[in-house]
């Protein structure tokens, strides 16, 4: 066991890249990982991690010794997973999940999931930042848009409409644009977060129109915008669940329906390994069932029509 502790610690820091992520990974003290390594690569007579200041890496001799130590560790997960199973999904379940999406749509899916599964724990940690779930010891991630991490299994949740609105009394100021072009001569509520926030892009991938714009308000996240556009100061694009409930009561109104962009994706991301604990298998099963068929955020706003 003392062995495997080693092993353990060594696995941690070099997938964290750091001896501090790494012990907190293990929910352990830093000083006890530095001294199981030292001790592991004492015993073998091999020196597996180059140390500076600010960073750790694995030399050639630790890239080999990982590769196969990380067999051992998820046999050893594998073989503790089944028995654990056979009880039911228990024990700390670790999600990640993008600021707006979780306020409006994943809470109430989590407080369900909570009630139809007493023995699991929810740590939920709120961020718009790309996180890596390794690293920092995540079970889940729900993510949206491009996934852009081929170190992940992903399943596909839900599609959501990128939509741009403005409010009532904005567009009988500045007119309503009726192509992409037009938006050159509004004011834009920029959302940050976007890839560019100061290209808004329309259509198709194959009949693709890009319209640069501008505004006075930027903010790093869409519920912020769409408040933003519910007090009439401009024109701005978000992600249809941010704004269904403005839209379905008239206070916003959609524009542009017939160029919107293709339509991105909710997935439930988790990292790869031979055995799926139950808990990460349960609640990802759970949020396919929650988001299947037309999503909520899509209806009662002339989706079926929508106007250009």
């Amino acid at each position: 066991m003392d062995r495997f502790d080693e092993i353990s610690a060594f696995a941690a820091v070099a997938d964290a890249r750091s001896f501090t992520q790494g012990a907190r990974r293990l929910g352990v003290s830093g000083a006890q990982v530095s001294k199981l390594v030292a001790r592991l690569e004492n015993r073998l007579g091999a020196r597996l991690l180059n140390r500076t200041t600010r960073d750790v890496s694995l030399t050639d001799t630790g890239r080999a010794y990982l590769e196969r130590a990380r067999v051992l560790l998820e046999d050893f997960e594998t073989l503790e997973g089944s028995v654990r199973d056979q009880s039911g999904p228990r024990g700390l379940l670790k999600v990640s999940a993008p600021v707006s999406f979780g306020a409006s749509q994943l809470t109430p899916a989590l407080l369900d999931f909570a009630c139809a599964y007493r023995d699991v724990s929810l740590d939920v940690s709120a961020t718009d930042r790309m996180v890596n779930l390794v690293e920092e010891g995540f079970d889940v991630g729900v993510r949206i848009g491009l996934l852009g991490d081929s170190s992940v299994i992903a399943r596909k949740l839900a599609a959501v409409r990128i939509v741009t609105c403005a409010a009532p009394d904005y567009l009988a100021r500045a007119g309503a644009p009726t192509t992409p072009a037009d938006l050159g001569a509004h004011e834009a509520i920029l959302d940050t977060n976007a890839r560019d926030p100061l290209v808004w892009r329309y259509g198709p991938m194959n009949d693709r129109h890009e319209v640069r714009v501008h505004g006075r308000m930027s903010f790093s996240g869409a519920d912020a915008c769409v408040a933003a556009a519910r007090r009439g100061l401009g024109v701005t694009r978000t992600p249809a669940f941010a704004a269904a409930e403005d839209l379905r009561a008239g206070r916003l109104v959609p524009l542009l329906c017939a160029w919107e962009p293709e339509m991105i994706f909710v997935h439930a991301v988790y990292p790869h390994a031979r055995h799926l604990a139950a808990k990460v298998r349960v609640f990802v099963d759970f949020l396919a069932a929650r988001y299947a068929g037309e999503p909520e955020w899509h209806q009662g706003w002339g989706a079926a029509h929508p106007a250009s």
